[in-house]
């Protein structure tokens, strides 16, 4: 397992409730599914809509449960933006 941080922007940060929160799992659908735990379906669904960065490093249509999660890392929750 690593360990390290989560950070939430916009729409995710409101659906948290939080700016960040650290993570503790092996993969990026571990760590999704345990920030989802107890928040409700708002939450889940800007996930679903969300963008990730790992790291500076986009997630892009990867599946999440393929994408591993480094030691020290940040994981930055992106949603839809409006604008430019």
């Amino acid at each position: 397992m690593a360990k390290g941080l989560i950070r939430y922007w916009a729409a995710a940060r409101g659906a948290a409730g939080v700016a960040e929160e650290p993570y503790d799992a092996a993969t990026l659908a571990q760590a999704l599914a345990t920030a989802a735990a107890g928040r409700g379906a708002e939450f889940e669904r800007v996930l679903e809509r969300s963008s990730f960065l790992i790291d500076d490093a986009p997630v892009g249509t990867r599946d999440h449960r393929d994408v591993e999660l480094p030691d020290g890392g940040t994981v930055e929750v992106l949603p839809p933006f409006a604008g430019g």
